[in-house]
C-alpha cells in the first residue's frame, strides 16, 4: 500500500532526529526564548553529524558583520574523509531571516544576554540548531533550582508509594 503525497508530507513534518543537546546550558543559564536556525556545513561535517560526533559544550553564537556565527562548536573530523576534511572547531554561519537576525541582535545587545546553542538535530534532512537567548544564572539560583528539582522528585516518589499502597520506609 503506497502513501499519498499528503501522508508523506505529514510524516516528514514530524521527522526530527536529535543529534546532541547541551544540558549544561540549561543548568548555567536561564533560557528566556528559543530560536531555530539552519547551519551552513560542509559535506564531511554532515557525515560526522549523522554519526553523532558533535559537542555543544563550549559553543556560543555572536554577531559578525551583521550575521550570526556559531563559535566553539566541535564537529569531529569524518573518519573516511581525505584532504577535503573540515577543521573541527571552525566558525559556522547560522542561517536565519534578516528580520529574525535583527530581533535577536536587538535583544542580545541588552546587558547580560547571550546566545547559547541548546540542541542540534536533523529536521526533514536539514541540520538545525536550537538557540537559546539566555541570561547567566548565579550560583544561588542554581542551588535553588536543584533543591526544587529534588523536592519535586521526593513528592513524586511519595505519591507513587501512596498510590501503590506501600507504607513509608
Amino acid at each position: 500500500m503506497e502513501m499519498t503525497d499528503r501522508e508523506v508530507a505529514a510524516s516528514r513534518e514530524t521527522d526530527r532526529k536529535l543529534i546532541a543537546s547541551n544540558k549544561k546550558a540549561r543548568h548555567d543559564y536561564a533560557i528566556l526564548k528559543t530560536y531555530e536556525a539552519g547551519i551552513a556545513l560542509l559535506g564531511t561535517e554532515v557525515k560526522s553529524l549523522r554519526a553523532g560526533r558533535v559537542s555543544l559544550v563550549d559553543a556560543f553564537a555572536q554577531e559578525s558583520d551583521g550575521e550570526i556565527m556559531l563559535y566553539g562548536l566541535h564537529i569531529a573530523e569524518y573518519g573516511y574523509g581525505t584532504w577535503t576534511n573540515h577543521q573541527p572547531r571552525r566558525t559556522r554561519k547560522l542561517l536565519l531571516r534578516r528580520v529574525e537576525i535583527n530581533k535577536i541582535l536587538d535583544k542580545v545587545r541588552e546587558a547580560g544576554l547571550t546566545l547559547v546553542p541548546l540542541s542540534m538535530y536533523f529536521e526533514n534532512g536539514w541540520a538545525k540548531v536550537e538557540l537559546g537567548l539566555a541570561r547567566g544564572k548565579r550560583s544561588y539560583d542554581k542551588r535553588q533550582d536543584m533543591a526544587e528539582r529534588d523536592a519535586n522528585r521526593e513528592i513524586a516518589r511519595e505519591m507513587s508509594r501512596h498510590l501503590k499502597g506501600r507504607p513509608r520506609q
